[in-house]
C-alpha cells in the first residue's frame, strides 16, 4: 500500500469518472470512492496478515525485506479477491515471491491448489527448478506440449493423488 503514494503522481490531472447518486459510473459499475467505502465496511470481519519472516516452507535461503513486503502485498490482494501483477526490475525475486505466496497459502491457509502459473516457454525449466529449490513441498507440474501430449498429461498426472 505504501507504493500507492509513489505512483499517485501518474494520476495527477486525471478526471474522476462521472457518477450518479448511487455511486455508479457511466457503465453501471461502482465508482472507486463507493467501492472503497464498501470495502471498508467489509473489513470488520477481516484479520490483516503481516508476515515479518518468510513462510517455513521456503527452504533454500532467506527472503529480503522488500520480498517479504511484496509477499504481504500479494496476501492482501488475495484476501480481498483482487488481482495484481508483480512488475519490478529483473533479479529482484518475483519468482520467489510468487512461489512463497503459493507456499504460504498451502502452509497457513490449507489451500493446496491446484494453482496455475503461466510463464513464457523460455522460462519453464527455470520455474520448475525454482519450485524444487525454494519450496519442495509444492508439487509442481509442467503442462506443456501439443494437444495429444497435454491430454496424456491430464490423464496421467493431473488426477487427485497423482505424483508429478
Amino acid at each position: 500500500m505504501a507504493q500507492t503514494e509513489v505512483f499517485s503522481h501518474f494520476l495527477a490531472g486525471t478526471k474522476k469518472a462521472a457518477t450518479d447518486k448511487k455511486g455508479k459510473g457511466r457503465r453501471g459499475k461502482q465508482a472507486e470512492d463507493a467501492e472503497d467505502a464498501e470495502m471498508v465496511e467489509q473489513t470488520d470481519e477481516y484479520q490483516a496478515v503481516r508476515l515479518t519472516v518468510q513462510p517455513e516452507c521456503i527452504k533454500f535461503g532467506l527472503m529480503r525485506e522488500y520480498q517479504l513486503a511484496g509477499l504481504n502485498w500479494m496476501i492482501r490482494l488475495f484476501d480481498h479477491g483482487i488481482n495484481g501483477i508483480l512488475a519490478d526490475e529483473m533479479g529482484l525475486g518475483k519468482t520467489l515471491q510468487t512461489i512463497s505466496l503459493l507456499g504460504y497459502l498451502n502452509e497457513y491457509r490449507g489451500i493446496t491448489g491446484p494453482h496455475m502459473v503461466v510463464v513464457p516457454k523460455s522460462t519453464l525449466g527455470n520455474w520448475m527448478n525454482e519450485f524444487k529449490r525454494w519450496c519442495p513441498m509444492i508439487r509442481a507440474f509442467k503442462f506443456h506440449g501439443n494437444a495429444e501430449m497435454r491430454a496424456g498429461q491430464i490423464a496421467e498426472h493431473m488426477q487427485p493423488g497423482c505424483k508429478p
